[in-house]
């Protein structure tokens, strides 16, 4: 099993307006997509103007097969158009699970 830790860095004062969007158009369609969504989480302390999403897949073979589908949906294209510009950073980290580690659930097809 491995983990997708996904960390975006938005310009200061639009959190609001991307979480609405995000919540709206984004999640709904990366969870018919990817599921396995293991966590959405915000900064508070620290670099700050962040998101940090987490999701869990079998493989990385899985993770390219469901990311193949995301990009291949019109609804994702769209929500990506709207947006442009909205982004700082972004950094992406693959991460074994270790052995010990309490096990996120995988998604369903």
């Amino acid at each position: 099993m491995i983990v997708e830790h996904r960390t975006y860095t938005l310009k200061h004062g639009t959190m609001d307006d991307y979480l609405q969007r995000y919540r709206t158009h984004g999640l709904p369609v990366q969870m018919r997509h990817l599921g396995g969504l293991v966590g959405f989480y915000v900064s508070e302390i620290g670099p700050l103007n962040q998101v940090v999403h987490i999701w869990a897949y079998a493989s990385l073979a899985e993770r390219e097969r469901r990311r193949e589908r995301l990009e291949a949906d019109p609804e994702w294209a769209a929500f990506r158009q709207m947006n442009r510009g909205s982004f700082v950073a972004q950094e992406v980290k693959i991460m074994n699970v270790a052995p010990f580690s309490p096990q996120p659930a995988l998604p369903e097809d």
